[in-house]
């Protein structure tokens, strides 16, 4: 898993230092006192859902088709607010059940930022250290959330150290994580608002994901094309990177949708 980070997640050395610790202290540990909660904050295209999916592969056979892997989207799962009540009932059933069938499982929750308010607050008696939750142990299990909320945040405090003359890899977590946690817990929109998952402190490990910059984005462009066994031209991987829009205005020093459109995009270049 070091490796796979190191080689492939390209402009993350906070979350892949983040996420190896976070794995690396758990799985160490044969009795651990609560299950590994951490979860990935950054604005589209940065890296979240395919580190999730990186992760999941090297800790289960089958990666995200395992059956010990669960993973809900709020559009797919939760789409209507007016069923909410209905859907904690599912939601805490459907942990239950599987955490009894396998203490060692995982569950992903994407796009936590649509989530309804309330609903992921059901799962929080799975998260604590307590020794027996309705007469099972769970606390080898994982918990991944995925958000895009915070990503403002983490955008404009990169920007303004990159403009202080600051490198990426000397932003710490305690540049991002109060600006994090304040946009998660504070936004009514946000799945965590009033959560008490954050009042809890229940999350091991807030992930941040910093915004791309252009070699970046060209270095997702050179992975793609070996991915898709096309020949790496500099041409392409140059006209691709350029024609994705990049933000602030005056200086576009960052990608608006990190490396997210790459992979439809370089069919035109071809």
């Amino acid at each position: 898993l070091e490796c796979d980070l190191a080689r492939n997640l390209v402009g993350q050395p906070l979350a892949r230092q983040q996420v190896m610790k976070g794995v690396r202290e758990f799985l160490e540990n044969q009795n651990p006192v609560k299950p590994l909660v951490m979860s990935f904050h950054g604005s589209t295209g940065t890296g979240k859902t395919y580190v999730s999916a990186m992760l999941i592969r090297h800790l289960f056979q089958g990666g995200l088709q395992s059956p010990y892997v669960h993973h809900f989207s709020p559009i797919v799962h939760f789409p209507h607010a007016e069923q909410i009540e209905q859907y904690k009932e599912s939601l805490k059933r459907w942990i239950q059940g599987n955490l009894t069938n396998c203490g060692r499982s995982a569950f992903l929750f994407d796009e936590m930022d649509k989530m309804h308010p309330g609903l992921i607050d059901v799962i929080i008696p799975f998260l604590g250290p307590s020794w027996v939750v309705y007469g099972s142990n769970y606390r080898k299990a994982i918990f991944i959330f995925i958000s895009n909320a915070g990503g403002e945040q983490i955008n404009k405090m990169t920007l303004d150290l990159w403009r202080a003359r600051k490198d990426r890899e000397e932003i710490s977590l305690q540049d991002l994580e109060p600006a994090i946690s304040k946009a998660v817990f504070e936004n009514p929109q946000s799945g965590f608002w009033k959560s008490g998952i954050i009042h809890e402190h229940l999350i091991d490990f807030v992930v941040p994901f910093l915004p791309l910059k252009r070699h970046h984005v060209k270095q997702c462009v050179i992975s793609e094309l070996v991915q898709q066994g096309l020949e790496v031209r500099p041409g392409v991987v140059q006209e691709v990177a350029d024609s994705i829009p990049y933000f602030p205005e005056e200086e576009k020093i960052f990608s608006s949708t990190g490396c997210k459109t790459l992979a439809s995009r370089i069919s035109f270049f071809f």
